[in-house]
């Protein structure tokens, strides 16, 4: 495996991406815990030091102990990495004199492992203030920018490399090269990383911890919960019990296929139907977070209710995934996942352990899983859907009728996209406003619903682009629209980014 030690640079979930997508096994570490994570594995064969905001020459700036150096790990650092490298063995760093740099930059390179097949001109990607002005000792110099003397170092008998700028990132044109090189070339890792080995190992860990134990599940019907069920089904077939909380508030026929999916897979599936009982929760209800609250509450008491009725639980399964444990420090996570984001799971079940089976997992990862273990592609390619669902894509008060209004509007946008095959669009759903308009439909005057429809590109959700849709598209989907569902009379289309907008409407 490769270990990507985190400064805490904005791209360290992206490099670790980056290695996984070759094939090889990474994880992140915070770099306060790095060396004695170096301790207790036998099996790191190369180490990524990320970027950081800091500098490494003010006080407080997170530092990396010089024994890391000397264990004869190949090491890589980017950016800050380098810098820390640099001044943990002696070289100097300082504030750039001149231009600092930042964005697509052409340095030269020499020679090296690091730049195998690779031009002696590359782009790549700098953001930096500081720079490395003296290397190490035992260090060579192995590429230069316009501004920066020193963009490339390395030790290459201790196996210590260094970039200042980012091959993590797509605008370094050749930057997942380098880091392949690295990965193979220097480190010597093999490509063994796939979710075929991954389901085949986890099933017989999960086999082997629960034992003759019971395993108990909150299944929302979102891909991580989806899988986590699809791996546990498989590891212990009757032992698991899931219960299917059916809110109400899900798109077109997405209860009926969550439980298609999952009645005949061995376990113990329980559906339970509570839209009437949310429904009478949030009449009158229109502000958005006490929409949330309300939900997150009622589920909970649903699932309490239901869990009571099983007699023994040992193990607690949830659907952690590894962006979640990055984000919160990649600490032991004792602490129950909070469903829709609040309140949390409760704590009358008497269960011995916590099992989490996707917490060494990205999301496209998770998706990857699914498919290997046999999900249908409805569940595995699911779009990202809020935990309170059609309840905040419904403005006002909340209603059957409204829900199922929104449903039939937001099945047909969704499958005339599908149809349509477009690149570059990651998110698309409708959204049912609280405004009324006048319209013609016939020799009748009508006074119906507004529709909004919302279509967004992006990489990683924390910014986005609306979607370019073709005119002829978004024309097609408003006659559907319009002459198969009842009490629309008209649709508009969103083009905000994010920012200023989020990509729900609330």
């Amino acid at each position: 495996m490769i270990l990507v030690v985190d400064f805490g640079g904005q791209y360290n979930q992206l490099i670790a991406r980056r290695i996984r997508d070759l094939n090889i096994y990474c994880e992140v570490v915070p770099y306060n815990k790095a060396l004695k994570e170096l301790e207790n594995r036998n099996n790191v064969e190369g180490i990524i030091f990320t970027g950081g905001p800091n500098s490494v020459y003010e006080e407080g700036a997170p530092q990396i102990e010089k024994e890391i150096f000397d264990k004869g790990i190949p090491v890589l650092g980017l950016c800050y990495g380098m810098q820390i490298m640099a001044h943990t063995l002696g070289g100097e760093v300082i504030k750039a004199p001149n231009e600092r740099e930042f964005g697509k930059t052409e340095i030269e390179t020499k020679e090296s492992l690091i730049f195998k097949n690779l031009s002696k001109e590359e782009t790549v990607w700098m953001s930096h203030v500081d720079r490395v002005s003296q290397a190490p000792e035992g260090f060579e110099v192995l590429a230069k920018s316009k501004n920066c003397p020193i963009a490339g170092m390395a030790n290459v008998d201790k196996k210590l490399y260094a970039l200042q700028f980012h091959p993590e990132v797509n605008h370094s044109v050749h930057g997942k090269e380098m880091l392949e090189n690295f990965a193979v070339e220097i480190c010597g890792a093999k490509k063994d990383w796939t979710m075929e080995n991954y389901a085949k190992k986890s099933i017989q860990e999960i086999k082997e911890k629960v034992g003759d134990g019971k395993v108990l599940l909150a299944l929302s019907g979102g891909v991580d919960s989806s899988v986590t069920a699809a791996l546990l089904s498989k590891a212990v077939g009757e032992k698991l019990t899931c219960i299917f909380v059916d809110h109400g508030l899900m798109r077109k026929n997405e209860g009926d296929e969550v439980e298609e999916a999952f009645k005949d897979l061995g376990m113990h599936f329980i559906r339970v139907d509570a839209e009437e009982r949310f429904l009478n929760k949030l009449a009158g209800v229109t502000d958005p977070e006490r929409k949330r609250k309300i939900i997150g509450e009622e589920f909970i008491r649903v699932f309490e209710e239901e869990g009571q009725k099983i007699k023994a639980v040992d193990f607690l399964a949830q659907g952690t995934i590894y962006p979640d444990v990055i984000e919160s420090g990649l600490g032991d996570s004792a602490v129950i996942k909070s469903h829709h984001n609040v309140g949390g799971l409760p704590d009358f079940v008497d269960f011995k352990e916590i099992i989490e089976p996707l917490r060494m997992l990205f999301k496209d990862e998770v998706r990857d899983l699914g498919r290997e273990l046999g999900l249908a592609d409805y569940l595995v390619d699911r779009q990202p859907f809020p935990g309170p669902g059609l309840a905040i894509r419904v403005m006002g008060e909340i209603t059957k009728e409204k829900l199922d209004i929104l449903r039939d509007a937001d099945k047909i946008f969704r499958d005339e996209l599908e149809k349509a095959k477009l690149e570059d669009i990651n998110q698309y759903f409708a959204v049912l406003t609280n405004n009324r308009t006048v319209g013609v439909m016939g020799d009748f005057r009508t006074y119906d619903y507004t529709l909004a429809l919302r279509a967004v590109s992006t990489t990683d959700f924390m910014t986005a682009d609306f979607t370019r849709i073709p005119w002829e598209i978004l024309d097609k989907v408003s006659n559907r629209i319009v002459n198969e569902v009842d009490h629309i009379n008209r649709i508009v289309y969103d083009i905000t980014s994010k920012p200023p907008a989020t990509i729900e409407w609330e």
